[in-house]
């Protein structure tokens, strides 16, 4: 499909508080393409630095109407968008399935540090992403090594700078489109004011953290890693059959109780990104305390992660792609959400409770390939936050999107195999609906 002159249009939406969509909209201008931007928010516009762009103010309610008439009026091809749950974008990604119009999300990379994912048509419970272990391992086999080594690291600062820069524009500059509703789980300056006694908090937990990876990597016991994830993470809110992550807490304290070998140990191990409003690591030790199990088990903030995977006996994740590090490091995995290298041979398939016990590490030959797989079809290496990064990833991603070699070679499954394990975790609420914007 292409517009009336030969090109394709590309119709992008909401970024990563970055410049790398509009860089990458420039590099397929200057392959021969054309580009659409709409503003949602105050926030795109400072990082939408190109001219041309549609502001669009109204509301969500008219968004899809407004979304699919744009599309019908500039002959879009393609539609080109950051985080695939966002409900503005699933929106106007049932607008353009409608017409035909190609959908591709791009999100941080799943092999990271160093790569960008990008997607044909959805990611998590919607990755078309094959799961069938003979289909991974036939096209994965000739399929080149990814680059391990870390061309355009970032600090963790210049990420939260513009995270930061980005939600605060849309706070203070609402006016620009006051209808605007943001899907943030915490209100920006709550998430920030948060930081504050966290990162105090951070400086003296992370000592302490790293004595206990030592005194577990020193003894005999075997242990088991539960590495948390964040709230308001849309892998939780979309991609997980939980409400709140204190439920994964609970499930997992229970079944390992009662389960685990009794000279086990379980880590509990905070997301470095955590703003700290949940207080995870109190919540961990009440439900340990409440269960007697507060010996056996350490909740901790900081230290070295893959240090601590190398011997653990198995990793417990919701669907973070700590999952995926651990499987690299042989170290078996259990996904209680959906993730895409939930696959037999890879993951335990079987219930939680027996996990603790029956789990073996992934085939080496499925592992590899499915990396190859991942890296070819899904993955451009690069980063959103350095001038070296976005240059060599959009390179990269233009040429895919324009040859159409996302999810290329035949990594590309229709229906998403992964909406029977939604429906099977009872998740119908996050297949096939497109809700309004969370208001907290």
């Amino acid at each position: 499909m292409t517009s009336s002159d030969g090109r394709r249009v590309f119709l992008f939406l909401q970024g990563p508080p970055s410049t790398f969509a509009a860089v990458l909209a420039g590099e397929l201008e200057r392959l021969g393409q054309r580009t659409l931007r709409v503003n949602l928010a105050a926030g795109d516009r400072l990082y939408w630095r190109r001219p041309g762009a549609l502001n669009y103010k109204g509301s969500f309610a008219d968004w899809p109407a407004y979304v699919g008439a744009l599309m019908d009026r500039e002959g879009v091809t393609d539609l080109v968008f950051y985080a695939d749950r966002y409900p503005y974008h699933r929106a106007a990604a049932a607008e353009a399935r409608a017409r035909g119009i190609a959908v591709t999300a791009f999100e941080f990379g799943y092999l990271r540090p160093d790569w960008i994912t990008f997607e044909r048509d959805g990611m998590g419970v919607y990755s078309h992403f094959p799961t069938d272990p003979a289909t991974i391992l036939a096209i994965g086999a000739g399929l080149a090594e990814p680059d391990p080594i870390v061309r355009y690291g970032y600090k963790f600062e210049t990420e939260a700078f513009n995270e930061v820069v980005y939600n605060l524009t849309n706070v203070f500059a609402f006016y620009l489109h006051p209808r605007y509703k943001s899907d943030t789980y915490y209100h920006p300056i709550i998430d920030y004011l948060a930081w504050i006694p966290r990162l105090v908090g951070g400086w003296i937990n992370a000592p302490k953290a790293r004595a206990v990876i030592d005194r577990l990597l020193e003894g005999d016991a075997p242990y088991y890693v539960l590495p948390m994830q964040l709230q308001s993470d849309y892998q939780i809110r979309d991609n997980a059959p939980f409400d709140h992550l204190s439920e994964v807490v609970r499930k997992v304290m229970t079944s390992f109780k009662e389960n685990a070998p009794a000279n086990a140990r379980l880590v509990v191990k905070l997301h470095p990104l955590d703003n700290g409003i949940e207080r995870w690591l109190t919540v961990a030790r009440r439900i340990a305390g409440e269960l007697g199990i507060a010996d056996r088990v350490e909740a901790i903030d900081g230290g070295d992660l893959y240090k601590l995977l190398r011997r653990a006996r198995g990793t417990i994740v919701v669907n973070s792609t700590v999952g995926l590090h651990a499987l690299r490091l042989d170290c078996p995995v259990i996904v209680l959400g959906v993730a895409i290298f939930d696959v037999a041979g890879l993951t335990f398939q079987g219930p939680l409770d027996r996990f603790w016990t029956q789990a073996s590490p992934p085939d080496p030959a499925l592992r590899d390939a499915f990396v190859r797989l991942l890296a070819t079809a899904t993955q451009v290496k690069g980063c959103f936050y350095t001038r070296e990064g976005r240059a060599a990833g959009v390179r990269e991603a233009a040429r895919r999107l324009i040859d159409r070699r996302i999810n290329e070679p035949g990594a590309f499954v229709d229906p998403p195999p992964r909406l029977k394990r939604a429906r099977a975790l009872g998740m119908d609420a996050a297949v096939d609906t497109v809700p309004p914007p969370a208001r907290r």
